[in-house]
């Protein structure tokens, strides 16, 4: 098939997004696919193109990856380098590249690629996508609103509130909840912007990092506990994994600098703790519509209470991602995993 892998953009997880698209892209190929890898904000060239048989000149028109650096990208630097500076989201040529593909990887994390928009967009278009669609999408992305559902579905996931920054409460007292808490951008990823606050001090300047990358945060108790993970595809359960980080927690520097923290796949759980947090990554697949494949993260506390934080729509296919891992304890290597996504997510369109 000719593919194209859409990465970067403009999230906070961009440069891991490249990191993903350049694993999956080396793995389609090696199955045997033509395949761009695309920064979907840049785009390709910045002048009318002929694209006749680009994608038999795949690799020369793709996108070169580096790893990824420990801190989040300046994305008004990477806004001001785009030749075009058209305001466009779209970079040149992406859309005219993604109609030409079989079907588009989706490699993007964060705003604008886990929030439904470009799903969309590519749903008008009649092009094809991994992944699920636009609305569950959405409704994973905003925390606020999946924390919702979870609560009316019976889905255990810590208690807390949503708060919008023209509306900002900064008297702790006032929010109804307790400390310790945790403060988090309400559609960021990655761990960017997320704050474990224990005094009424660190509320103020957790609320200052939030509203730094967005417009509203989520506020929560905190969880002491052991944090773990759930891959779920096609509706149906991967092997747990639990993430003990050496230091700290799960945050930006230790999902992706490798040894950062401690990958035990499957976890190391009784049977029916193992099970009951597979049911529950499966119902939060069920209620948000994630009818492709996702990932769920958990917290389990000292007496085996789990408590679900939020689903990914768009897991990371990094070479320290968690989903890739779950799927090789069943026997799927990386290579067949990206082939089994591309066939699911065809799934929708027959």
């Amino acid at each position: 098939m000719n593919i194209v892998v859409l990465a970067g953009g403009l999230s906070t997880e961009r440069d891991v997004s490249f990191v993903t698209g350049n694993m999956v892209s080396k793995a389609l190929r090696k199955n045997g696919h033509n395949v761009i890898l695309l920064d979907v904000f840049m785009g390709y060239s910045d002048k009318p193109e002929d694209l006749t048989g680009i994608f038999e000149r795949s690799q020369e028109v793709s996108v070169e990856v580096t790893s990824i650096p420990s801190t989040a990208p300046d994305l008004e630097a990477v806004k001001k380098s785009r030749k075009d500076q058209s305001d466009c989201f779209f970079g040149p040529n992406v859309i005219e590249l993604c109609r030409m593909a079989d079907i588009v990887f989706m490699a993007l994390h964060g705003e604008n690629g886990e929030n439904g928009k470009i799903q969309a967009t590519f749903d008008l278009f009649g092009i094809k996508y991994t992944g699920t669609g636009y609305l569950s999408s959405a409704l994973a992305m905003d925390k606020g609103l999946s924390k919702r559902l979870f609560q009316a579905n019976g889905i255990p996931t810590p208690a807390g509130i949503s708060m919008k920054k023209a509306e900002c409460e900064r008297d702790f007292k006032k929010t109804g909840l307790t400390l310790p808490c945790v403060v988090k951008p309400c559609c960021g990823g990655s761990s960017i912007g997320v704050s474990i606050v224990r005094t009424e001090e660190e509320y103020n300047q957790a609320l200052e990092e939030a509203f730094h990358w967005e417009e509203e945060v989520v506020i929560e108790d905190y969880v002491e506990g052991r944090e773990f993970s759930v891959g779920v595809i096609d509706f149906k359960a991967l092997p747990v994994i639990e993430i003990a980080p050496i230091e700290g927690f799960y945050d930006y520097k230790n999902k992706y600098a490798a040894g950062s923290a401690v990958e035990t796949c499957p976890a190391e759980l009784p049977e029916n703790v193992t099970k009951e947090m597979q049911h529950y990554a499966e119902e939060v697949a069920r209620v948000l519509g994630l009818n492709t494949y996702s990932r769920m993260d958990f917290l389990l506390n000292k007496d085996n209470k789990m408590f679900c934080l939020e689903a990914n729509t768009l897991p990371g296919m990094t070479p320290t991602s968690l989903l890739p891992q779950e799927a090789q304890a069943v026997g799927v290597n990386f290579e067949q995993l990206c082939e089994q996504l591309i066939e699911i997510s065809l799934k929708k369109y027959q």
